[in-house]
C-alpha cells in the first residue's frame, strides 16, 4: 500500500500577474500561492511531504480537453505588449493575460499530471498541487474566470487514458460553479462531477441556468453531474457537512471511484470577498478526511480559487495536515444546517433519485417555493452602497476575519499524540498480524485495577473474569485520555461491562460528551440520562425494553448478504447524529452475534476517526483475528479499509432510517435533509 503525501509547488507560477487596473481581476494575485506555501512551511508541513517537481504540460496533454484554436491563442500571447494583452484578455469573461501566463498555465497543468502520476504509480498515497492560474471555469475553446486551461479536467482525461480508469470522481468545493468542467464531462458517465456553488437563483456569477440542481448531465452522462446551488451567502460548516452526508458521500460510495480529484477552491471559506461564506478552515480537514476513504485513498487535491490570503492559507494547511494523516480537529460552530441549505439538498436528492440506487426509495420531492426568493427581491430593491463605502467595509471585514482566524487556529490546533494507535494483545502471534505502526502496551497493574473497581465500578463488575480483562482496556483508555495515543483497541470477554467501565471512567476523567456505539447482542449497562453519553446500539433485533430517546438510539440493522448496504445507515443517520453531538471521545464495542460484517465495522471506524480529534477506543469481544486486523487498519488510517461490494439498501431499511430521522431530527439537526413536516432549520 502506498504511503506519503505529495506536495507540488513551483514559484514560477507567481509570475502570472495583472498588468493593468481591473477591479474584477485584481484579487487573483501571486501571493495566493506564496502565502499558502509559506504557511505550510510555518506549520512544518512541507518537510513532511514528498516534494514532487512540477513540469510543463505538453501541447498534446492540453489538447485532451481544449481545442487547437484555444491553445494557439494562448501561445501567441507570450510576445505581446501590454496593449495587445489587454485587447486579447477583453475577448474573455474575467480573464487577464501576462507574457508569462501561457508558461504558468502549462506548469499548472503539468503539476496536476505529476500529482496524478505520483498517486497512480504508488509513489505516494495522496497529495496537493498548489497551482495558478486556476482551471475549472476554462472551457474547450475559451479562457474564463481567471482560468486558462482546465487543470482538473485535463488530469481526469489523462488518468483515464494513461491508467485505463473507468470511474473518476471530481469534487469541486470552490464557491463558483466550475461550468468548464461540467461542459467537458456532462455526457461522460465515467466522470462523476460534484459542485456546490454560490448561485442565488442565477444572480451570482457565472449566472447560468445550467448551474442549478436540475442540470444532471446529458445523454449517457445523466446522473453524473451533481450541482448543489447555495441560494444565499453565509453558508457554514454544518451546511457543507450536510451536503456531504446527504448528497455526495452516498452517491460517491455507490459510484466507487478509482481516483478522486478535488477542484480545491477556498473562496468557499470564511472572509473570502467572492464567496461571503462562513465555513472555517477546519471544515476542509473533515471534507478531506471523508474523501480519503474513497478510491483506496487515491486523492489528488488541486488548487482553484481563494482570495482572502489568511483564510486560503490556513485552509490549505488543514487540507495538507489531513492528507498527511494527522487527527482531524474538532469541528466548530452549531451543527444545524440552515433552511436554504436543506432546501437545496432536498432538490438535488429529488433530481438524482432516478439515477442512483442509494436515493431510489427516498421519499423526496422537488420544492418550488424556496425561502430565499423573497430575500432576492429585497436585494434587488435595495439601494447599493457607494463603491467607496463598500471597499472600506470589505477592508474592515478582511482585517476582522484575519484576527478571528489567528485566534481560531490557536483554539483548534493541538499537539498530535506521539503514537497513533495502541493495543493490548494477549498472544505474540496476534501482535504479529497487526499493522507495524500499532504500539502494543502493557496491561494496567492488577492491584491498581482492583482499587479502581472497588472505589468506583463495583456495581458494574461482578465476575473475576471481567476484572482480569479490565487491565487491558484501562491501559489503552488511559493512554487515550492522557493524549499519549490517538486511539486504541482492547480485547474483552465481556465487552458490555468493559465499555460500561470505560464510559464511567472517561466521564470521571472530565469528558462531557462521549459517543458510544454498540454492535451486536449486548446488555446495555451505561446510564445516558445526564447527556454526557450518547449511545447508538446496532443490532438485528431490539435488545431491551428501553425505547429510543435523545441519548439512547436503537438501530435495528442486519447487513445484506449480497454486499455492504450499511453505507446508507452511516451517511443517512449515524454520521449526522455523531456530528450533531460533537463528541470528545468515541467508544465502539463489538460483541457477539453482530449484525454487521467486518466491512461495515471498518467503514464506521474509518469515518468516525474524523470526530473527537480521532480519540476512539474499540473494545472487541469476538477475538476473530480478521476482525481485529480490520479494526486496527481502520484506526491506524495507513490504508483505507476494504468496504466490500456496495449493495443498495432495501425499501424497508430506507423506511427504518426515515422513521428514526423523523423522530430525532429536531434533537440532532444534522439529520435534516428535507423541509417536510414543518422542519425549518436555523
Amino acid at each position: 500500500m502506498a504511503s506519503g503525501t505529495a506536495l507540488i509547488y513551483d514559484e514560477e507560477m507567481t509570475s502570472h500577474r495583472l498588468l493593468w487596473n481591473d477591479p474584477i481581476c485584481d484579487i487573483e494575485v501571486p501571493e495566493r500561492l506564496s502565502f499558502s506555501y509559506e504557511q505550510l512551511k510555518c506549520y512544518h508541513l512541507v518537510e513532511r511531504c514528498v516534494c514532487v517537481p512540477a513540469r510543463e504540460g505538453s501541447e498534446e496533454e492540453i489538447l485532451l480537453v481544449h481545442s487547437s484554436e484555444h491553445l494557439e491563442v494562448a501561445k501567441s500571447t507570450q510576445t505581446m505588449n501590454e496593449e495587445e494583452l489587454k485587447r486579447v484578455s477583453g475577448n474573455y469573461d474575467a480573464f487577464f493575460f501576462h507574457p508569462s501566463t501561457y508558461r504558468c498555465a502549462r506548469i499548472a497543468v503539468g503539476a496536476g499530471l505529476q500529482l496524478v502520476d505520483s498517486v497512480m504509480s504508488g509513489k505516494v498515497c495522496n497529495g496537493m498541487a498548489l497551482v495558478r492560474p486556476p482551471g475549472h471555469h476554462s472551457q474547450r475553446n475559451a479562457a474564463n474566470g481567471f482560468c486558462l486551461f482546465n487543470n482538473v479536467a485535463i488530469a481526469a482525461e489523462y488518468a483515464k487514458r494513461k491508467y485505463g480508469l473507468q470511474r473518476i470522481l471530481i469534487v469541486d468545493w470552490d464557491v463558483h460553479h466550475g461550468q468548464g468542467t461540467q461542459y467537458i464531462f456532462e455526457e461522460d458517465p465515467s466522470v462523476l462531477y460534484f459542485s456546490w456553488h454560490r448561485y442565488e437563483h442565477q444572480e451570482f456569477w457565472p449566472s447560468l441556468k445550467e448551474s442549478d440542481y436540475d442540470a444532471v448531465g446529458l445523454g449517457r452522462g445523466k446522473g453524473s453531474n451533481i450541482n448543489l446551488p447555495w441560494n444565499k451567502v453565509g453558508m457554514g460548516n454544518s451546511d457543507y457537512l450536510a451536503a456531504f452526508f446527504h448528497v455526495l458521500l452516498p452517491v460517491a460510495f455507490e459510484f466507487d471511484p478509482e481516483l478522486v480529484l478535488v477542484s480545491s477552491g477556498y473562496d468557499s471559506g470564511i472572509g473570502d470577498p467572492e464567496g461571503q461564506m462562513n465555513a472555517t478552515p477546519d471544515v476542509f480537514a473533515h471534507l478531506t478526511h471523508f474523501l480519503m476513504q474513497l478510491a483506496n485513498g487515491k486523492l489528488c487535491v488541486i488548487l482553484e480559487g481563494g482570495y482572502h490570503l489568511k483564510s486560503l492559507s490556513e485552509s490549505v494547511c488543514m487540507t495538507v495536515k489531513t492528507l498527511l494523516g494527522d487527527p482531524v480537529p474538532q469541528i466548530t460552530g452549531e451543527m444545524a444546517p440552515c433552511l436554504s441549505a436543506i432546501e437545496s439538498i432536498q432538490n438535488v436528492r429529488a433530481a438524482h433519485k432516478p439515477y442512483w440506487k442509494c436515493l431510489m426509495y427516498e421519499d423526496t420531492s422537488f420544492l418550488q417555493n424556496l425561502s430565499t426568493k423573497s430575500h432576492l427581491l429585497e436585494k434587488v430593491n435595495t439601494n447599493p452602497s457607494t463603491e467607496h463605502e463598500s471597499k472600506i467595509t470589505n477592508k474592515d471585514e478582511m482585517v476582522k476575519v484575519e484576527r478571528f482566524l489567528e485566534l481560531h487556529m490557536k483554539n483548534i490546533l493541538f499537539p498530535v499524540p506521539p503514537i497513533k494507535t495502541a493495543a493490548t494483545i494477549e498472544s505474540e502471534a496476534s501482535a504479529h498480524l497487526l499493522p507495524l505502526s500499532i504500539r502494543v502496551v502493557k496491561e494496567m497493574d492488577m492491584n491498581e485495577v482492583k482499587a479502581l473497581v472497588s472505589a468506583f465500578y463495583a456495581d458494574l463488575v461482578k465476575e473475576d473474569e471481567t476484572l482480569l480483562s479490565l487491565g487491558s482496556m484501562l491501559a489503552v483508555l488511559d493512554k487515550i485520555l492522557t493524549k499519549q495515543v490517538c486511539n486504541g483497541i482492547a480485547e474483552s470477554p465481556t465487552a458490555s461491562v468493559s465499555v460500561a467501565v470505560a464510559l464511567r471512567h472517561s466521564v470521571r476523567f472530565g469528558f462531557q460528551r462521549v459517543l458510544c456505539i454498540f454492535v451486536g447482542d449486548m446488555e446495555i449497562i451505561p446510564n445516558t440520562e445526564d447527556g454526557r453519553i450518547l449511545m447508538i446500539h446496532i443490532c438485528e433485533k431490539q435488545q431491551s425494553e428501553k425505547t429510543n430517546s435523545k441519548h439512547y438510539i436503537s438501530l435495528n440493522w442486519k447487513e445484506g448478504a449480497e454486499g455492504n448496504d450499511f453505507f446508507s445507515a452511516v451517511f443517512g443517520f449515524i454520521l449526522p447524529v455523531a456530528y450533531s453531538y460533537q463528541a470528545n471521545l468515541t467508544v465502539i464495542a463489538v460483541g457477539p452475534n453482530r449484525s454487521l460484517g467486518i466491512n461495515g465495522i471498518s467503514l464506521l471506524l474509518g469515518l468516525l476517526r474524523g470526530l473527537a480529534e480521532s480519540r476512539i477506543l474499540a473494545v472487541i469481544e469476538n477475538t476473530e483475528m480478521n476482525l481485529m486486523q480490520s479494526v486496527a487498519k481502520a484506526l491506524v488510517g495507513d490504508s483505507t479499509p476494504d468496504f466490500g461490494v456496495y449493495a443498495p439498501p432495501t425499501q424497508e431499511k430506507v423506511r427504518k432510517i426515515k422513521i428514526l430521522r423523523d423522530q430525532l431530527q429536531q434533537e440532532w439537526k444534522m439529520l435534516q435533509c428535507s423541509v417536510k413536516n414543518g422542519i425549518s432549520g436555523n
